[in-house]
């Protein structure tokens, strides 16, 4: 059982347990306003924000009100290809791909900062524990799969649940077309066994007591927070075997 408070700042791993992130969603779309110069548009009464390349060729769709929870969508025109994220898809895994759609596009302003991955998806399974079988690979917790189905009009598609319930469901899906750089973005920064920081109160209700998730303390550590986090994935993984 966990002893935090709704407003305890918290690390937890893995990342696909760890919830949206909310109080972190300008992250996605702020680089592309603030560093590029992207056009944006805000609609007050409904919160829908649409972030578009001054060159016309790319949307970021952010709408919190979508009927089916797809709160992100991210498009390209000639070829059209489309990446799409549900409610509780993490923010740091969308930000990696949205932050790195104006090298996609040739403007590498800033690309000391925003590093590209140049490893291929297998690489990247393999370096975080993910189990291949065929076109699928499995978190090592079983909770999230990545599944290719080549041929198909949208084939790679993240899944997620625990218990299948709403709370932790979500998916993200990347249609033909959608350049393997950005799958890679994607994966890279949801597979790493870095965590991210949530307000607990943030973290959804069923994973907060979840044995495959890890929560440590902001504040309040002997240690540094993420010096802490990794010594208790290494316990962890020491009583494990």
């Amino acid at each position: 059982m966990t002893h935090f408070q709704p407003q305890d700042r918290v690390l937890v791993s893995p990342r696909h347990l760890a919830g949206a992130g909310i109080d972190r969603l300008a992250d996605a779309i702020g680089p592309l306003i603030h560093l590029f110069g992207w056009q944006n548009e805000h609609d007050r009464a409904t919160g829908r924000i649409t972030v578009s390349s001054p060159d016309g060729s790319v949307f970021v769709n952010f709408n919190s009100c979508h009927a089916q929870g797809q709160w992100w969508s991210i498009s390209h025109h000639e070829p059209f290809w489309e990446a799409e994220f549900t409610r509780q898809t993490p923010i740091e895994a969308i930000a990696a791909v949205t932050q790195a759609l104006p090298q996609l596009i040739g403007d590498h302003r800033h690309a000391d900062q925003i590093p590209l991955t140049t490893s291929p998806l297998a690489h990247i399974a393999d370096l975080n524990h993910w189990r291949a079988d065929g076109g699928t690979f499995t978190s090592p917790d079983g909770h999230c799969l990545l599944q290719h189905t080549p041929g198909n009009e949208t084939p790679w598609r993240f899944q997620h649940h625990v218990y299948d319930s709403f709370g932790t469901h979500w998916h993200a899906s990347f249609t033909q077309d959608t350049p393997e750089q950005l799958l890679a973005q994607f994966f890279t920064h949801l597979a790493t066994t870095a965590p991210v920081e949530r307000t607990f109160s943030n973290v959804p209700y069923l994973v907060q007591d979840l044995d495959d998730a890890l929560i440590t303390p902001v504040r309040g550590a002997a240690m540094n927070p993420h010096v802490h986090h990794a010594a208790a994935q290494l316990g962890r993984a020491v009583r494990r075997r």
